[in-house]
């Protein structure tokens, strides 16, 4: 995937509102049906309750504080007490539930989410920046949260509420109704106008918060580096102007609401100083208008205006949410996963490996391999060589299904490795790599990643067989031993005899060891070599190595030079080539080593 893809992937609607990613976001609310209809419930009786108190104040004046009368006072006011009590309970509720549902939501789309990211080709990985995904999954997320728990369902209830008390307010008196309504036009013109404006300032934001992201998750990952080559400044400089720019983007969001809210505030503020104008007006002159009534319209025509501003704040969560589930859904919608049509369970293949005029290139008229045609029977122990960039890791990702394969045929026991079940495939090949990973875990973790059926017993028992179960049992805690992110508390010497390990106790029928001995010392390297010696034994081995010497028992050696396969044969069978490419690499590596020495 080019960079271009990349961006054209991340380029989202301009539209202030987004219908066809708010459904689907609300769709997951469909596993939680009562929980939304009690939260739905609860907004509906909040804008009832909320309504209530004004009419309430109403009446008490009017028929109570401005006669001067005290029977039945007392009941209003406790009729008010009892209707806040309630109006509380049914908030704590309400606030409870929607922020349960939106944590609940989020737990269900973060794990759909990490399944599917986890099931994508490596060319989607490698094409893709950490950082955007690890935001995608974190971040992004708990915005959605918010639109549940701070978005829609708050939007849902000041609406309702605001229906309520211009219903209410056009029952009691319509033209203090009117005089109240009549700056509402503008101000959901300014709503309207702020929408759209801090919709772009957002998905601005996300989109910078994701380049902070993988900038700091690469930096910090690639720390020595920047540190070997003295890049501190450099990188410092980049982080800057990074920074500016997420800074800028959220002080336009800040611009935004600066300009907004004043504007709402003075509006509504016309709205009560016309209503005061007029009342009071009406209310010295005849009695149209009752003192009551005015008090309680000003009570209603704040509680008019301030959902209308909460509304504007609010219905930005709601699009920060729908924002977040437009790049959301724009990872669950890709289709970049290895297809998994294999029925064949791999459990009992015997090992015989065959590529058939193999094409392959990761990107388009590249090719990395050109018709590689070549055989591993069952037990046997091949060699993969060449320079740099020849192929040769290619080949193990190939019978991995890391990738596909643009034309030929790859083979395992004549079946094509397509009509296998991934899984039980990839549980039948083990694979040792020059880079090691460990998770921040136990070695006994690390080694049997979890597998239940793979006992602490077994693992020390294999140890035992290659020789490394005294170096494990020297660290403090053994096999419990915690070796932290990437296993920065190992050398890399002992990073890689544990990945050795790691693919020993799978007891795979396909080893694949890709320059597993190239960065270790000569102590590490003499017990991985006799580990090899055993565990290849009975057992289709593929070694890749850039180190001679460590391949010359292989049953056969592969020489590879640009996609092509050059030469073929036993060690002792190459070096008769006198003009042979293997010969010529042997001869070149042995001076090398001649000269060191």
């Amino acid at each position: 995937m080019s960079k271009n893809n990349q961006n054209n992937k991340e380029k989202l609607s301009g539209k202030a509102f987004d219908l066809v990613v708010f459904k689907r976001i609300l769709n997951y609310a469909k596993n939680y049906r009562w929980q939304f209809l009690v939260t739905s419930s609860a907004a509906i009786l909040l804008s009832f309750l909320g309504t209530a108190r004004p009419l309430i104040l109403i009446e008490i004046v009017n028929t109570y504080i401005t006669p001067r009368e005290k029977e039945g006072l007392l009941f209003l006011i406790i009729v008010m007490l009892v209707l806040l009590l309630i109006e509380v309970l049914i908030q704590f509720i309400f606030v409870y539930l929607a922020n349960w549902l939106g944590q609940h939501i989020i737990k269900d789309i973060r794990k759909q989410l990490f399944h599917h990211i986890i099931h994508f080709k490596m060319a989607y990985i490698d094409t893709s920046s950490v950082g955007r995904l690890v935001t995608r999954v974190v971040s992004d997320l708990e915005t959605i949260a918010s639109f549940f728990s701070q978005g829609l369902f708050m939007i849902v209830g000041d609406l309702l509420k605001m229906v309520v008390v211009i219903i209410a307010m056009f029952i009691i008196n319509w033209r203090l109704a009117l005089i109240t309504l009549a700056v509402l036009p503008i101000l959901i013109y300014a709503t309207k106008l702020f929408q759209i404006g801090i919709k772009k300032t957002f998905q601005e934001v996300r989109k910078q918060v994701a380049n902070l992201n993988s900038f700091v998750q690469e930096r910090i990952s690639g720390m020595s580096v920047i540190q070997l080559f003295t890049r501190e400044r450099i990188e410092y400089q980049k982080f800057k102007e990074i920074n500016e720019k997420y800074k800028k983007a959220y002080i336009k969001a800040i611009w935004y609401y600066s300009v907004f809210f004043p504007v709402a505030e003075v509006l509504s503020s016309i709205a009560i100083g016309l209503l005061v104008w007029y009342g009071g007006l009406q209310a010295a002159t005849n009695t149209s208008v009752q003192p009551g009534e005015i008090i309680g319209f000003i009570m209603m025509a704040q509680m008019l205006f301030r959902p209308l501003r909460q509304i504007a704040d609010k219905f930005n969560t709601l699009q920060m949410g729908i924002v977040a589930g437009e790049r959301i859904f724009k990872i669950l919608d890709t289709d970049s996963r290895t297809p998994r049509n294999g029925t064949i369970e791999a459990d009992t293949i015997k090992g015989n490996i065959k590529f058939k005029e193999v094409y392959f290139n990761y990107i388009e008229d590249e090719p990395v391999l050109k018709g590689v045609s070549f055989e591993v029977k069952q037990g046997e122990t091949v060699a993969i060589v060449g320079a740099t960039g020849a192929g040769k890791s290619t080949i193990i990702n190939l019978i991995n299904r890391f990738y596909d394969i643009e034309k030929g045929k790859i083979l395992i026991d004549d079946i094509p490795i397509t009509n296998y079940d991934l899984t039980s495939l990839r549980n039948q090949i083990a694979v040792v790599l020059q880079d090691v990973f460990l998770f921040s875990d136990s070695i006994l973790n690390n080694i049997n990643l979890k597998d239940e059926n793979i006992t602490l017993e077994m693992v020390m028992d294999a140890a035992k067989q290659i020789g490394i179960n005294e170096f494990i049992n020297e660290l403090p805690n053994g096999y419990h031993y915690n070796v932290k992110e990437r296993g920065v508390m190992l050398s890399s010497g002992q990073r890689q005899l544990i990945a050795f390990l790691r693919a020993y106790v799978s007891n795979p029928s396909i080893l694949i060891l890709d320059e597993a001995t190239s960065s270790i010392d000569s102590h590490s390297e003499q017990l991985i070599q006799q580990a090899i010696e055993k565990i290849t034994q009975n057992r289709t081995s593929i070694i890749i190595a850039h180190r001679l010497a460590t391949i010359k028992k292989a049953d056969k050696i592969i020489v590879m030079d640009q996609g092509l396969i050059v030469e073929q044969g036993t060690h002792q069978e190459l070096l008769k080539k006198m003009e042979g490419y293997y010969k010529n690499l042997y001869d070149k590596q042995f001076r090398v080593i001649n000269i060191q020495e």
